[in-house]
């Protein structure tokens, strides 16, 4: 690919494949946070925590059934752009600075953090080394970061698309090992012996509703903020969405989304099962709050010494993976959503290419130092959620209104961008406490209410908004229509069918551990 055009470094030519989308997209994804973090979740709270991984494939069926050929047909390399086209240019501004904002508080860092101390926990850096864990830490967090820089600074999408889809194979290979071997472990050598043990002896723990009320993830956040988070994440979010954007076809774009929503059913084998097989075989070493050391436990004992490099590339892949990914994504929001829409309209395609070199090296650089100052006290993998959780609601009503109304006007999506994260900080972190107490007294409650449940809320009232301020101040004039679209827009003959059967899947699922 010519890396000195912005659709080449950017977008990989437009040329992507539904083999490589598949495997970006579930490597961009899936890291260290979600092999050690919802395994971490699953030792103490059971496989409620997989609503993570099997929802996300129902909302993979919309983004390529509805959001996707809506995008590729617009020819926009981000979303923030769309948003122009349907707004005005702050608009994208805006957007992309909260993107920005994400990517650098949450995403960057904690994959990071997550990737080092796995690989602390499972291979005794420090030890081998004869160093501190700090230091081991230290030293990881920058090898891992510099390497994953190297890919998305150097080699634009194309070459992390591909990279992805190498790490992909390796990353279900070895998780689904590991998976099998502990419940071997359990069955005294037959993994379905194990698997009917492990059923039998833990089952409250396979009780994929939760415990209502006060469960760690709800069952009714699945109709409230759950929906909100996994179509964001999944047909709003541009560090996923880049690798459709850069699809060479309709076809191909659908192709490679839905081969990735069979993929995310396959999640809880690797990112959630071992963390209940980790509490069978370890509940009596490990507490609670060793939840973080579930999982590297767990590899430790049942990981053949020869297979340990092979596993250590592997962890080291997945969170270059989900780095170099954002990075990327990173890159294009800065070049195209920034410095060209705010400081330099006229930047050619090596200056946006240049500029957004340097954003990723400064984003890598602050990321690299950030990551090692997080406190690790609580859930980490609920911190992450929660902090995207702040952006995810205002900026799903905004994208929502863009594509499917006429009449919101660009006042009412600003404003929404910038108050609902406000309001949702406010509620969720700033006076979190006090409105806990007064929700209790309201409603007579005694658990608090779920963080997904209070997105649900500042969604509702971003739309709202985004809807009185329309009507008090209309929209001056129509959204300007779209150029022709840039790729072939035939849709995959067989996407309605796939796209059944991975809605039918997710529901057995369901009905199948629901107790």
């Amino acid at each position: 690919t010519n890396l000195d055009t912005d659709e080449g470094y950017f977008l990989a030519g437009r040329s992507l494949t539904g083999v490589f989308i598949a495997g970006s997209l579930l490597l961009t994804n899936l890291s260290t946070e979600h092999l050690i973090g919802l395994n971490a979740g699953s030792f103490n709270d059971g496989l409620s925590v997989m609503c993570w991984e099997v929802v996300a494939g129902m909302s993979l069926v919309v983004l390529g059934l509805v959001f996707l050929p809506r995008y590729l047909k617009s020819g926009i390399a981000t979303i923030p752009q769309f948003l122009e086209r349907r707004f005005d240019r702050p608009t994208r501004v805006i957007m992309s600075l909260l993107f920005l904002l994400s990517y650098a508080a949450a995403i960057l860092p904690v994959v990071l953090l997550f990737g080092a101390a796995g690989l602390e926990s499972i291979f005794d850096v420090s030890a081998n080394f004869g160093i501190g864990v700090d230091s081991a830490r230290w030293a990881l967090i920058w090898g891992v970061g510099s390497l994953g820089s190297l890919y998305a600074i150097f080699g634009g999408l194309r070459a992390v698309a591909v990279s992805d889809t190498v790490n992909g194979v390796g990353f279900l290979i070895a998780g689904i090992l590991v998976t099998v071997l502990g419940l071997a472990a359990v069955g005294d050598g037959s993994a379905l012996a194990g698997l009917d043990i492990l059923y039998r002896e833990e089952h409250p723990k396979f009780d994929i509703t939760g415990d209502e009320p006060g469960s760690f993830l709800p069952f009714g956040v699945l109709f409230t903020g759950m929906v909100i988070n996994q179509v964001f994440f999944w047909c709003v979010n541009q560090s996923i969405l880049q690798r459709a954007l850069g699809a060479r076809s309709l076809a191909e774009g659908q192709k490679g989304v839905l081969i990735g929503a069979f993929l995310k059913l396959l999640g809880p084998l690797v990112v959630v099962l071992p963390g209940v097989i980790a509490w069978h075989m370890f509940k009596s070493e490990l507490t609670a709050s060793d939840y973080l050391l579930a999982y590297p436990t767990l590899v430790k004992a049942v990981l053949p010494p020869a297979l340990s490099g092979i596993f250590a590339a592997v962890m080291v892949g997945a969170v270059l993976s989900t780095f170099n990914s954002v990075l990327n994504s990173a890159a294009t929001l800065w070049s195209f959503g920034v410095y060209r829409a705010l400081l330099n309209p006229e930047a050619d395609d090596r200056q946006l290419v240049r500029t957004g070199r340097a954003c990723s090296i400064v984003l890598a650089i602050a990321a690299m130092i950030a990551a090692p100052l997080i406190d690790t006290e609580g859930s980490l993998y609920n911190y992450l959620q929660q902090i995207n959780a702040t952006f995810f609601g205002p900026m799903l009503a905004v994208v929502l209104a863009a594509l499917f109304t006429r009449w919101v006007s660009a006042l009412a999506a600003k404003t929404a961008l910038i108050v609902g994260p406000v309001l949702f900080f406010l509620i969720n972190f700033a006076f979190h406490d006090r409105i806990q107490v007064w929700l209790s007294e309201v409603f007579g409650t005694t658990e608090p209410v779920h963080f997904l449940h209070f997105l649900a809320f500042v969604f509702l009232l971003t739309v709202v908004l985004m809807l009185v301020i329309s009507w008090v101040r209309p929209a001056d004039q129509p959204p300007s229509e779209p150029e022709p679209s840039p790729v072939d827009m035939r849709p995959w003959r067989h996407a309605r069918w796939v796209s059944a059967l991975v809605v039918i899947c997710t529901v057995a699922t369901y009905v199948a551990l629901a107790q």
